[in-house]
């Protein structure tokens, strides 16, 4: 079973758009995964701005993914790489802990993604 960063099971982060590296809602990952999607974001416009910025657009719709395209306030699970650049950068978006993989653990610390928690996750999944 995966668990939360927390340490309980772990909870969806959005099924709406459908997000995660299987699609499920679900921030799990595998091997495959290179980019260790298992941050559950909620992005802001800066944010965006800045992923568009580094090469990854996630505002632009791609149909043929059936991606929706993010807007501000969206939930999305991010590669803890990602995440942790937009920190340093100053514009790291919230975080959802309870939807976020233990796997975050080995690159960053619960102190600093409790720094980004996330309060108002009643409205989520």
């Amino acid at each position: 079973m995966n668990r939360n960063v927390l340490g309980n099971k772990l909870q969806p982060c959005c099924l709406d758009p459908l997000t995660g590296y299987f699609r499920d809602g679900y921030c799990r990952t595998m091997a495959m995964d290179t980019g260790t999607h298992v941050v559950c974001a909620v992005v802001t416009e800066e944010f965006l701005q800045f992923s568009r910025q580094k090469g990854n657009d996630l505002i632009t719709p791609i149909p043929q993914w059936q991606f929706p395209g993010l807007k501000p306030g969206d939930r999305w699970c991010l590669c803890i790489s990602r995440w942790l650049e937009a920190e340093r950068a100053g514009v790291a978006p919230a975080v959802v802990l309870e939807a976020t993989n233990s796997k975050a653990l080995e690159f960053t610390s619960i102190e600093l993604l409790r720094k980004y928690e996330y309060l108002n996750n009643l409205n989520g999944a």
